[in-house]
């Protein structure tokens, strides 16, 4: 898997491993409404040959009030057993850009306990400018059983977020824009309030990654310090409802940095509260 992160790999090896056994491909794609992108109308347009669709609003937990809360790991072995997926695979996660909401799955799936997961570079959309096997075929699934190994050390919550605000232990790189981030623009979903968390620095997801593919190690450590975060001590990342916030955490485990979390709820949960404090402009160091 020639790439200089450990947890991609490029379109000349996937290509080479379509027909291997053990491996599923997984269509991660996801849009935010003002991206008029309709991944699922697009997955049955044209996907990577034996690839799966993953719902990332429909595999989610039941009874959240919020948007894209990580499932219980009965709830994710259901789902992902249905698509034919096994803990023991080799899993290949993409989505249209190559950088954005496929990172996300890739945690999920880490979360639940599969580390032998990886993020197609260059995602779907170089896959097909470079004129590679695409079909509109359905994909034969026969279910599997997923045993899932949930690992509560990489999610961070909102208790947990309570003590880390204000705090100088642990830092908060939130993806969002800056425009977000500093208040300025307004949030997506109604009935959130706009800034961030206080302390917070921000990391705009499309920053750590260059025509569809992750940023070279070092280059993601020069993004990730001119942020003004420190390398040295632990980090939660955070965004809007969790899935950006995963490219920041891929950029991390690139770099060697382990000592990170995910707010799950991120800021649809800490935005929406009344309870919860929150600060506008840049915030930067």
């Amino acid at each position: 898997m020639p790439n200089e992160s450990p947890f991609t790999v490029d379109a000349d090896w996937l290509q080479e491993h379509l027909s291997d056994p053990g491996l599923s491909i997984v269509d991660a794609s996801w849009y935010l409404p003002a991206q008029k992108r309709d991944p699922r109308v697009e997955y049955q347009a044209a996907h990577i040959p034996g690839a799966k669709f993953f719902d990332q609003d429909e595999i989610v937990e039941p009874d959240s009030d919020l948007p894209h809360t990580l499932p219980s790991p009965e709830v994710f072995a259901r789902h992902v057993g249905s698509m034919g997926i096994s803990a023991d695979d080799t899993i290949i996660v993409y989505d249209g850009p190559g950088v954005y909401s496929a990172p996300r799955v890739w945690w999920m799936f880490r979360v639940m306990g599969v580390y032998q997961v990886y993020l197609l570079d260059g995602g779907f959309d170089r896959w097909k400018a470079e004129g590679r096997p695409v079909t509109a075929d359905v994909t034969k699934i026969a279910p599997s059983v997923f045993h899932a190994d949930f690992d509560a050390t990489q999610l961070a919550t909102l208790s947990d977020m309570r003590e880390i605000v204000g705090g100088n232990k642990v830092q908060i790189a939130d993806a969002r824009s800056p425009g977000r981030f500093a208040g300025i623009e307004p949030e997506p979903r109604a009935g959130v309030r706009s800034g961030h968390m206080p302390g917070a620095r921000n990391v705009p997801s499309p920053t750590l990654s260059e025509n569809g593919k992750l940023l070279p190690p070092e280059r993601l450590k020069e993004v990730l310090e001119e942020a003004g975060l420190d390398l040295s001590k632990p980090i939660v990342t955070s965004c809007g409802s969790g899935i950006t916030a995963a490219i920041i955490t891929l950029a991390l485990r690139t770099i060697g940095h382990t000592a990170n979390r995910l707010y799950d709820g991120s800021w649809s949960e800490w935005g929406k509260r009344s309870d919860t404090p929150v600060s506008t402009g840049k915030d930067r160091p």
